[in-house]
């Protein structure tokens, strides 16, 4: 494959970020606008960075790679991960933009009052995230390997250095402006190719593919233990949204709990129109390209499509145009998962100070750290599939966060032993299955599916074992909380006692 116009797109792509983020930087003066853009985001520039952000590694190679392997049983993926956003408007969004919080482990410590509480959720957020940046510098690897041959740790370090200067240079700030745009040109990215190509399949053109028996592909739930598996992923897609922490941190950038539910609409509308695109990718290398299969490249299918049915001129620019989308996924998620990440190191886990106990230099340190760990996990990890890994993350997520803001905002029993126990139970049973995953340990039968596909069991639990806790321990809820209560559900503009938690001063006194 001739990849000059592809290079070419990457770079432009790549200085186009540089560019937009460098602008951030001339708006990024305080610690606020690092973390949290200083809430000023309105919510259609905030859902068009969500969805730029969530639309991730996964969503633009995974999905169409999964569909062509598995057939009809993967379109949960698209759907689940629309829908998690339904949920999250419903139960979650207004509530967290009141809380006032920068990062969860400051929703943590408000809700429960409690800096243990803070503490453990501050490992989980540093967990989740570096298994959310693993599958996207891996799809950055595939990219610049399919298209140039380069070997498979050049495109990680490409979307790595990339990252670290958006982000060292404005934090959230910058970020925002950077996501929306990638939002923009990825739907373009894959509308543009979509549209030929299903041109030429209406034509009954293009390469002849020969015979494929689809009964099994097209049928779903054919496999082996494939009912558990399937409410599985839709446990783990459906709960899993609430509890990531790069897609939450975005809804404190919010001004106010409406704008919050707002840029939660918006995001509906933008996902919906955007997953019906790696859906018809999947289908249509089930046409074109079923081969990849046999190669174990399927994650590659959306950026090999265009060669496979056009020539010449044609299939160079469609091919750089779906390059150039590829990339702005991985940058754009990277990106807010670097944001998330680097927030609650610099805040919790490596702790060090400036004058007001964090701040912009702290920031910058933890970025340069945590983009770090993250090359060496993709490094040394099993080649899962794309959109696989980041099932598994959202199976964590959904065992960890998701009962943790559910319970925390809806259920005034919650203490924080409960809230302690049951994220150390889910993220353990969670993280175990994962890591078994991602590093090639293969097992048969039900603990083969339950590997797989944990969270139908993990969420559950974790569920059961805050509730059965807390309620053990109910002499222990916080002090405070009638008046965090009032917070999360009182609109900002009524003048009641909200207590007086400011992340700021929070993790000044640890």
């Amino acid at each position: 494959m001739n990849g000059a116009a592809s290079i070419a797109a990457v770079l432009v792509v790549s200085v186009a970020t540089l560019v937009i983020g460098a602008y951030g930087l001339r708006v990024s003066r305080t610690t606020s606008d690092f973390y949290v853009a200083s809430r000023g985001v309105g919510p259609v520039l905030n859902a068009s960075a969500v969805s730029g952000e969530y639309l991730s590694a996964a969503s633009f190679l995974g999905v169409a790679g999964l569909i062509l392997v598995r057939g009809a049983d993967m379109l949960w993926l698209p759907v689940g991960w629309t829908a998690g956003y339904l949920l999250l408007l419903v139960f979650v969004a207004a509530p967290l933009r009141r809380s006032g919080a920068y990062t969860l482990p400051d929703f943590a410590q408000l809700r429960c009052e409690s800096r243990a509480a803070r503490g453990v959720s501050s490992v989980l957020v540093v967990a989740i995230g570096m298994l959310y940046l693993v599958p996207q510098f891996q799809g950055a690897g595939i990219t610049l390997r399919t298209l140039t041959g380069a070997p498979r740790w050049v495109g990680p370090l490409v979307v790595a250095l990339v990252v670290c200067l958006n982000v060292l240079a404005g934090g959230m700030r910058s970020i925002t402006f950077v996501q929306a745009f990638h939002y923009w040109l990825k739907l373009v990215a894959l509308l543009t190719p979509v549209f030929f190509l299903l041109v030429i399949w209406g034509g009954r053109g293009g390469p002849d593919v020969g015979t494929l028996d689809l009964a099994e592909w097209a049928e779903p739930l054919t496999g082996e233990h494939a009912l558990y598996l399937t409410y599985s992923l839709v446990v783990a897609t459906f709960l899993g949204t609430m509890g990531l922490p790069h897609v939450v941190v975005r809804f404190y950038t919010n001004p106010d709990g409406r704008a919050a539910r707002r840029t939660t609409l918006v995001v509906l509308v933008l996902l919906s129109c955007f997953y019906i695109l790696p859906v018809l990718y999947g289908v249509l290398g089930r046409v074109f390209a079923h081969d990849l299969v046999a190669k174990g490249r399927a994650d590659s299918v959306v950026l090999e499509l265009p060669s496979r049915v056009f020539d010449g001129p044609v299939a160079g620019m469609l091919t750089a145009l779906v390059a150039a989308g590829a990339f702005a996924a991985f940058l754009s998620t990277a990106s807010g998962l670097v944001v998330s990440v680097a927030g609650v190191l610099s805040q919790d886990l490596l702790q060090w100070r400036t004058e007001h106990g964090q701040g912009i230099r702290a920031f910058r340190i933890a970025t340069g750290v945590g983009v770090t760990v993250a090359l060496l996990l993709t490094l040394v990890s099993a080649d899962v599939p794309v959109a696989h890994a980041v099932e598994l993350t959202f199976a964590v997520a959904a065992s960890t966060f998701c009962p943790m803001l559910v319970l925390g905002i809806w259920w005034r029993g919650l203490t924080a032993i409960g809230t302690i126990s049951g994220l150390v139970v889910g993220g353990s049973l969670s993280m175990t299955a994962v890591l078994a995953t991602m590093f090639g340990i293969d097992h048969e039968g039900w603990l083969g599916a339950i590997l797989t596909q944990p969270a139908a069991v993990t969420v559950p639990v974790a569920f059961t074992t805050m509730i059965v806790t807390s309620v053990l321990t109910r002499s222990r809820r916080p002090e405070h909380l009638a008046q965090t209560m009032v917070r999360l559900h009182a609109p900002e503009h009524l003048g009641l006692d909200r207590g007086t938690f400011h992340p700021e001063q929070s993790t000044a006194r640890r």
